[in-house]
């Protein structure tokens, strides 16, 4: 399947302005609509976008391509979001924590369809890979600029860090949450943990 974003139609045809702003206006209904209810409808989703079902249905073939068109844009925006902080030339400690405020605010924000289970949309998988290969050139750069211990497996920390991530954007509301104090407080975890005083494993 050809990868979609919210430029385009079911066809692959570019939006007019009016037509991409319906359209977004529609994905947003229902990452709304569906993180409440899961199996919500079409109509459904169409009251909350205060549009009419014909209008849906004319833009997404079906409840399927609707979803799939979801996890499409709320994927560019993850990838959006990584970019924007530019981790490749960033001082990696202040890349770190802008990747991480970014990336909760869009996880928050579009939880349903970041939650959903990964796409075989060839577009969403380019965007997984890229922002992974981003993610371990960024902790490389950390371990070289002593963020992180020389001794450290970069791939379990990543892999910690991801965690950490979906954990902290867990069962939250957009309009309640403090994605700054969020990002904070997942790398503070990341790279002090939460024992006290010297590691016990290494005493013995």
């Amino acid at each position: 399947m050809a990868h979609r974003n919210a430029n385009q139609v079911d066809g692959g045809r570019p939006l007019r302005v009016d037509t991409e702003r319906t359209v977004r206006n529609i994905l947003a209904a229902a990452e709304k609509t569906l993180r409440r209810n899961p199996a919500a409808t079409m109509e459904q989703i169409a009251e909350a976008a205060g549009v009419a079902r014909t209008t849906v249905h004319r833009r997404f073939t079906s409840r399927e391509a609707l979803i799939s068109a979801l996890t499409a844009w709320a994927t560019e925006q993850f990838h959006a979001a990584v970019v924007a902080a530019h981790p490749e030339t960033t001082p990696p400690l202040v890349a770190l924590y802008q990747v991480t405020a970014n990336v909760l605010r869009v996880k928050v924000g579009w939880a349903f369809a970041m939650d959903r289970a990964p796409s075989a949309d060839p577009g969403v998988v380019h965007v997984h890979a890229d922002v992974l290969a981003r993610c371990d050139q960024l902790f490389a750069r950390a371990q070289a600029a002593g963020v992180f211990r020389p001794d450290v497996d970069l791939a379990w920390a990543r892999r910690c860090y991801y965690a950490l991530i979906h954990e902290a954007s867990q069962d939250r509301d957009e309009a309640d949450s403090d994605t700054d104090a969020l990002a904070t407080l997942v790398v503070d975890t990341l790279l002090r943990g939460i024992g006290a005083g010297p590691n016990p494993l290494q005493s013995h």
